[in-house]
């Protein structure tokens, strides 16, 4: 539970949370991001009622995530040049109205008036809101964390960060969920509101953080390409990131897991929730682990060894033909992704410069954002051109081949250490 530092100081599990900016950051991040998820879920519920059409569920990620990833890199230059903490209240209080609007939509008197129709196209308007905002706050909270905290705690610090938003996401869907069946629209995004609310407080006990003067002097276009340049010329962050992307991409097992649950398992809801939470209690039992016993020494053999191992647990998760097995291999997988992500997290916070950190932190979340949302759109086209099945083999089949390949052409990273 504790470990020594190059500087002979000796650091616990807890050093930052003793760091009081620290602890509003996550705090606020928390309840933040259990909105954020809790909205997600209720989109889907909603637009599927309102439209019957399963294609029209994924129309709402593809509408945040098509502004969110165009405006990523132009979205680093702004965050670089602005106090982040007063960037971060505003995206936060244009979540808040966008709240506002949605619950205003979800009320008896406006349901009344309007088709699904309409509600349906003012509601893919707002989540493309969201999703310009989003391309400006999302790498905002790594931006801050590396100015909150020494760099002797960057480590600690990332885990806690991760394990906040991992906490927070999953809480999110769950509670989302039973809020829905107990409260209906209106009544959840009433929460939601008041999450957004408590995580705008919290985060306002943080300090103004200005931009250094350097890179005031910077033109747009330039900063861009200083950022990408600095990304691409940096083996371990490059690494690191497309790593996480192409596991993400070819290995995203969780989007077939509905198919698997009802026909190939044959276990019916009560199976597909089973399956569908496994992947995250994974996750975040690795995050706890990592919290309490950090890792020490060849942080980079250990983040190939895990993207490694996920792909072996996607195609032995694609094999499977029991109920349990299954389980236990999405579990693992999530616990692998949880060590993978940590340590991404990591290399990305201490290999960038502090001028640098709005613009690689926005590569870095243009890089998981599409990796998400593309990667559940390969995984629906491969199981449509192969089965379902080989699909998901082959997908596990290409992420451990991904990490042969950067074994051999990025040394730097497979020997780093932190």
């Amino acid at each position: 539970m504790e470990g020594q530092e190059q500087s002979g100081q000796v650091h616990h599990s807890f050093d930052a949370l003793k760091v009081p900016e620290f602890r509003s950051l996550v705090t606020g991040r928390f309840f933040f991001t259990m909105a954020l998820r809790m909205m997600t879920t209720l989109l889907g519920w909603w637009i599927y009622n309102l439209t019957n059409a399963p294609f029209a569920i994924g129309l709402i990620g593809l509408s945040e995530v098509v502004p969110a990833v165009s405006l990523a890199l132009y979205a680093g230059h702004i965050i670089d040049l602005s106090d982040k903490q007063k960037l971060l209240r505003r995206g936060i209080s244009l979540y808040f109205l966008s709240a506002i609007i949605l619950l205003l939509l979800s009320t008896k008197n406006i349901t009344a008036v309007l088709s699904n129709e309409t509600i349906a196209v003012c509601i893919y308007l707002i989540v493309f809101c969201t999703g310009i905002v989003r391309a400006f706050t999302g790498p905002i909270f790594s931006v801050i964390l590396a100015q909150v905290v020494p760099r002797s705690l960057l480590q600690n610090a990332t885990t806690w960060n991760q394990g906040a938003y991992l906490s927070a996401s999953v809480a999110g869907h769950a509670v989302g969920g039973l809020l829905i069946a107990f409260l209906g629209n209106t009544g959840t995004f009433s929460v939601i509101v008041v999450l957004i609310i408590i995580a705008f407080v919290v985060l306002l006990q943080i300090k103004p953080k200005p931009p250094l003067e350097a890179h005031k002097e910077k033109r747009t276009w330039d900063s861009v390409k200083d950022g990408l340049n600095f990304v691409f010329k940096t083996k371990e962050i490059l690494g690191a990131i497309s790593l996480d992307l192409f596991a993400v991409l070819f290995g995203g097992a969780v989007a077939m897991v509905p198919v698997f649950a009802r026909d190939i398992l044959k276990v019916g809801s009560e199976g597909f929730g089973i399956l569908n939470g496994a992947s995250d209690m994974g996750a975040i039992c690795s995050v706890i682990l990592l919290t309490l016993f950090p890792l020490r020494r060849k942080q980079g053999y250990k983040l190939l060894f895990a993207v490694g191992g996920f792909g072996l647990c996607i195609i032995c998760f694609a094999i499977s033909k029991l109920l349990l097995i299954s389980f236990f291999a999405l579990m693992i997988s999530g616990m692998l992704d949880g060590i993978s992500v940590v340590i991404r997290g990591t290399i990305v916070q201490l290999k960038t410069p502090d001028a640098m950190r709005g613009r690689v932190m926005s590569v870095n979340s243009m890089f998981i954002n599409s990796s998400n949302e593309f990667g559940q759109f390969e995984s629906g086209l491969a199981a449509k051109l192969m089965g379902v099945v080989p699909s998901v083999i082959f997908g596990g089949c290409m992420t451990f081949a991904v990490v042969i390949v950067t074994w051999f052409k990025a040394p730097s990273l497979r020997k780093m250490e932190y």
